[in-house]
């Protein structure tokens, strides 16, 4: 959906209170959500929603 707000690690790392190279091993390892989409480089972007629902049930928030 065009114009539609998407997160990279970097705002996710934000979101959650850890360094983006933290957020980019959860992906390593399976911890995060798929990806809603992918940008024409190939990175993984997630619709901020996605991320919420995933931060409140993740193991060990804070």
């Amino acid at each position: 959906m065009p114009g539609r707000e998407l997160w990279s690690y970097v705002e996710i790392a934000r979101h959650i209170n850890v360094r983006a190279e933290t957020v980019r091993n959860y992906k390593r390892h399976g911890l995060l959500p798929e990806p809603d989409e992918t940008d024409r480089a190939g990175h993984p972007r997630w619709y901020p929603e996605t991320i919420h629902d995933w931060a409140r049930a993740r193991p060990g928030r804070r």
